[in-house]
Formats: C-alpha cells, structure tokens, sequence
C-alpha cells in the first residue's frame, strides 16, 4: 500500500467527527468549540496558523470522552470535579500520533482553571491557548443546556455576564474580553447553529498543512480510533484491537500479502466506530434488545462507513471495516452485499468480529468457550453468512485463534506505549 497523504484538519475532522457521535443527541459540540475559538483568537489578532491549532485542538478537545455518561455530566455542569481524567486520557492518546500531538498539551489543560495555569508549569502559549478551549467548552455548555428552550443568541447578554463572573479566576481576562466582543455579534451564534454549521467549515480557509502517513502512521491512527471506541463500555474493551489482531493472524493464515495483513488490522481497528453513537444504555442492556433498540444498533457499521469515507487513499480498509456485518447471503446489513460483493479481507473481518464478540463477556452472557464459538461459525457458514473457508482456518487453530483474540492488553502497550505522565 502507497503512503497516504492527508490533511491535518481532515484527519482532525475524521477524530472529531468520531468523538461527536458520543453526544448521540447532539453530535456537533466539538465543531462548535472550534468555530467559537477559531473566532475569539481573530477578534484577539492571533495569525492564522494559531487560529488553526486553536480550530483543531476545539475539535478534538474532548477525544478522552467515549461514555454517554461522561459527555452528560460535560455538557450539563459548568465545573465537574472528575473532568480532568478526560482531559488526560485525550493528551495520552494524541501523543502516540506525531501529526496531531502537538494539540495534546492544549487537550490536557482544557479543564483547568486560568489561576490554577499561571500556578503551573504550563507554557504560556499552552496555557492561552487551552483556557480559550476552556472557556469556548464552557460557553457551549450554557448555550446548549442552561439556555437549551430557546436559540442561544437570545440568551447573549446572560452567557456574557456569567462567563464575566470567572474572569481571572477560570478564565483569562483576554479571552474573556474577546468573547465579550464576539458575542454581542448575532453572526457569532448564528454560526454555531446546527443548520449553518456546515457552511461554516466549508468556508473557512483550508489549512495547506498536508502529513504523508505510512503503514506504521496510519496504525498509530487507527489506534486513536480504536481506543476512543473501546473505552465507550467495559463490555466492550480491546475489542476492536482483539479484532484487528485475529483478522490479521486469518489473514496469515489465508495466505495474503504482508501489506494486506497489515491494512486487515487497520480496518479491524476502525471497523467499529459507529458504536459510539449507541447510547450506553442499548449497548449495556442485559437481555435481548427489542426491535426498535435492534435498529439502532444496527446502523452503526454504516456510521463507521460515513466517518472513514472522507479520508483519500484508504478506500478499501474503509469498505472492509463498514461491511463487517454483510452476509454472503444478502441477509446483512447496512447494504445488503451478497457474496462476489465481497472481499477476501471484507469476509475475514466478518470471521473476526464474530469469534471476538462471542469470547468476550457480554452483559446478557458471560465468554463463550472456543468450541462453542466454533459451532456457532459452523452454523452460520451452514446459512451462508460467513466464508466457510475461514472457519475450516479457525478449526485448525482454535487454540491459536482464541489466544490471539483474547491476548489484546500487551499487544496495545507494545503497539503503542503511552507516555510516562502530562508534561509539567
């Protein structure tokens, strides 16, 4: 596979756009965050590279967050004790991806208070340039929630004044300031609303900023995904990197090229970031889900297939991850592919996902042994779901096959070591 060259904003968006099927009911708080940022530092004349970090670390200031839960309490209380572990966990991941862990310093201090930063050790641009994350987080929060009735641009006066009350204190008496000036602008809010949104990342000006990422850059990539989207639930922990291991260990044992191994394990990493947009409470339910929570279960494979498109160059990884609930038959979903349709890798996927699934604790079954995974792929091979190619390969490492989609905790710290502690 070719090196892939993106755009940093692009890769930013594509994390972005993942952290924001968290709020499930509200999927733009993070864009927001960046537009009102982006807006306080021109009104402050920062040039427009900072304009840019700040745009970015807006968008993924809140990658630390996988719980519906967590983003509730985020996005419902203006000071929350407990949201530093967000912060940190969002700074460890963004150091393992060297085009983006530049915005990790910003990350870990955007819950921190202004007077706690002067106290600290922080740089000063770092220090700046989160507590605008800071306050433009915190703004959200009031506009979305304490003044939720009615459009926040009737509410201006109001959020100015209680943001006021923090200056020096929460907040830095500039970005303060600053946002005092922009919010007396109806064309402030009107930019944050859901319908103009869009329209206002298209209009702003590209950043030229372009990464040529590599097998190894791009797995480091798909390791963001793939550790936001396990933390969403302790049921569903390593389970994408338990996947992306076996769909690899099939590939060896199909016989694919190194680099299409390679390129398995990365869809098996991302295969399941539409799971971030199923409320905790149908993803932990323990007993059957009813056909309504069924079907929203079921769109997540074609959410994964909405996130991973817009990234140029890893079309094929992005159609192997989203079909990993096709058939052979023409009985899956979201597209209803039948068996020339698709791939060798899209079917080990498929295997994979399975055989993890099933030897992982659920909340409506404890792990389901070896053997009696076994059968059930035999069942499924028998209705034509699954390649039974593929399950003959399972038989004949059962063992193995198990180990490797268990043995998932050391292969994350081996693949991608996180760093000792947050910078000082």
């Amino acid at each position: 596979m070719p090196n892939v060259t993106v755009n940093i904003r692009r890769l930013a968006m594509v994390i972005a756009n993942t952290v924001d099927l968290v709020g499930v009911d509200d999927i733009s708080h993070g864009k927001r965050v960046a537009i009102m940022a982006r807006q306080c530092a021109q009104i402050s004349g920062y040039d427009a590279s900072a304009q840019e970090i700040l745009f970015q670390a807006g968008l993924l200031h809140d990658c630390g967050v996988s719980s519906t839960r967590v983003h509730q309490k985020l996005v419902t209380e203006l000071d929350w004790s407990g949201s530093q572990a967000h912060c940190t966990l969002g700074w460890q991941i963004l150091s393992q991806f060297q085009p983006l862990s530049h915005l990790a310093p910003i990350v870990l201090y955007h819950h921190t208070h202004w007077k706690d930063l002067l106290a600290e050790k922080v740089s000063p641009e770092t220090a700046r340039f989160a507590n605008l994350i800071y306050l433009a987080d915190r703004v959200d929060m009031l506009a979305t929630h304490d003044y939720a009735g009615s459009p926040p641009i009737f509410h201006a006066k109001e959020i100015c004044q209680r943001i006021a009350r923090y200056s020096g204190d929460f907040f830095a008496p500039e970005w303060v300031e600053a946002f005092r000036q922009a919010c007396v602008q109806e064309a402030f809010w009107l930019r944050q609303s859901s319908s103009n949104i869009a329209q206002q990342l298209l209009e702003m000006p590209h950043a030229a900023e372009e990464s040529t990422l590599d097998l190894p850059q791009l797995r480091a990539f798909a390791l963001i995904i793939a550790h936001i989207v396990d933390a969403k639930s302790p049921f569903t922990a390593e389970h994408s990197l338990g996947v992306a291991r076996l769909a690899k260990f099939l590939g060896e044992l199909a016989g694919l090229s190194s680099t299409k191994n390679d390129r398995l394990e990365i869809a098996g990493l991302l295969h399941d970031i539409g799971k971030l947009q199923i409320p905790d409470e149908i993803l932990e339910k323990p007993a059957k889900l009813d056909e309504y929570e069924r079907t929203v279960m079921n769109s997540h494979s074609f959410v994964t297939w909405q996130i991973l498109q817009p990234i140029e160059g890893i079309e094929e990884i992005a159609q192997w991850a989203a079909f990993h609930h096709e058939s052979l038959n023409g009985v899956g979903y979201p597209f209803h592919l039948h068996g020339a349709e698709l791939s060798i890798e899209a079917r080990i996927i498929r295997v994979a996902d399975v055989y993890q699934a099933m030897a992982q604790k659920r909340p409506y079954r404890d792990t389901t042994p070896p053997t009696a995974i076994l059968a059930l792929l035999r069942e499924m091979a028998v209705r034509d779901e699954i390649d039974n190619s593929l399950v003959d390969l399972v038989e004949a490492n059962l063992t193995r096959c198990h180990a490797v989609a268990l043995g998932v905790e050391s292969y994350f710290r081996a693949a991608a070591p996180e760093p000792d502690k947050p910078p000082a």
